[in-house]
């Protein structure tokens, strides 16, 4: 019997070498970091996506939004910037996702049950100066018919400027479903990757996060781009 310490090590071990961590193209990351930008996904608009049906607003300002939810722990930083790259301050963004099992806090009839009134998962955070924001999370699971991912939007006060989803390489998520407990399930009928969830098709490059292994974790970086129009409300 493997416990969750050795299998946390095990992925942790597996990560970098079968999951090809690290794998940024230089020329891009330089321009990154020329730019003061924390992934390399440089100057692109975000794309919109659903809301989805499971938004609601906490009014829960927080970075760590486990609540005690087991799962591979995930640093997600997001930065919100205009067209031309320049960051944006003082910009509210909100995250949800499902547990490490398919569940959303706050609505009946999930994967397991009841989770009214829970709000796991869930929490704002306002940019800094460099137009920044950060959560501590677990890597989401999934459900049927829609591959890993995080929502979020950017909001100006309560006016929404912008609603997307992140994504996530596909080797990662298969990594953690397959190897830790936290992601097991009786049956994995319906459980899909990127390519065959329409949202994330359509989305494309633009909305996946840039991933790399970190001590004890994930950490998951991605800038938000707003278009013109849509910055010039903040």
């Amino acid at each position: 019997m493997i416990d969750r310490r050795q299998l946390l090590q095990r992925l942790a071990i597996a990560a970098p070498s079968v999951l090809g961590v690290g794998a940024v193209l230089p020329a891009l990351a330089d321009e990154a970091r020329a730019a003061r930008l924390i992934a390399a996904n440089v100057c692109q608009l975000t794309p919109e996506t659903t809301e989805g049906p499971f938004y609601f607003d906490p009014r829960l300002m927080r970075a760590d939004i486990r609540e005690g939810r087991p799962g591979y722990p995930l640093a997600l930083r997001l930065q919100v910037v205009d067209a031309a790259c320049r960051p944006i301050e003082g910009a509210r963004v909100d995250v949800w996702h499902c547990d490490a099992q398919g569940n959303y806090s706050g609505y009946a009839g999930q994967e397991q049950g009841d989770q009214r009134g829970e709000t796991f998962l869930r929490g704002t955070q306002m940019t800094n100066q460099a137009g920044r924001a950060a959560f501590r999370t677990i890597w989401p699971g999934w459900y049927r018919g829609r591959t890993a991912h995080v929502h979020f939007k950017v909001l100006l006060g309560e006016r929404d400027l912008l609603t997307g989803q992140i994504f996530f390489p596909d080797r990662f998520s298969r990594a953690v479903f397959d190897q830790l407990p936290d992601y097991a399930r009786d049956s994995t009928r319906g459980r899909i990757f990127n390519d065959r969830d329409g949202i994330a098709r359509r989305a494309g490059q633009g909305a996946y996060a840039e991933v790399t292994q970190v001590e004890g974790g994930f950490d998951a970086a991605m800038v938000i781009g707003l278009s013109d129009d849509r910055a010039a409300l903040l």
